[in-house]
């Protein structure tokens, strides 16, 4: 298979630029999340945010949980990873400055 035409390759640029968005000190702990070894953790932690998300009318809480949680699932649950790498994309395509603004 062609890496360009890779769905793990084209899953990492998706959620790379997702990412660009989330501050610098928030991103360390994402990306220390997204190594394959600590599954546990990052489905624990993407249900926390996914709850908290749902919860965002309560104060410290907010809407940008939500998001944030679903890309963590999306590492091991393949049928959600492609929903959100369509979000992602569609994210891109309508709004084409807002991912790539905070490069």
């Amino acid at each position: 298979m062609c890496p360009a035409t890779d769905p793990e390759n084209d899953h990492e640029r998706l959620v790379r630029l997702a990412l660009t968005r989330v501050p610098s000190r928030l991103r360390g702990a994402i990306d220390w999340l997204r190594v394959p070894s600590r599954r546990p953790a990052r489905f624990l932690a993407s249900l926390l945010l996914i709850l908290g998300g749902l919860l965002s009318f309560l104060p410290i809480l907010g809407l940008w949980m939500l998001p944030l949680g679903l890309i963590l699932l999306a590492e091991d649950v393949a049928l959600l990873r492609r929903g959100v790498d369509a979000l992602i994309l569609r994210i891109e395509r309508r709004y084409p400055g807002w991912l790539a603004a905070s490069r």
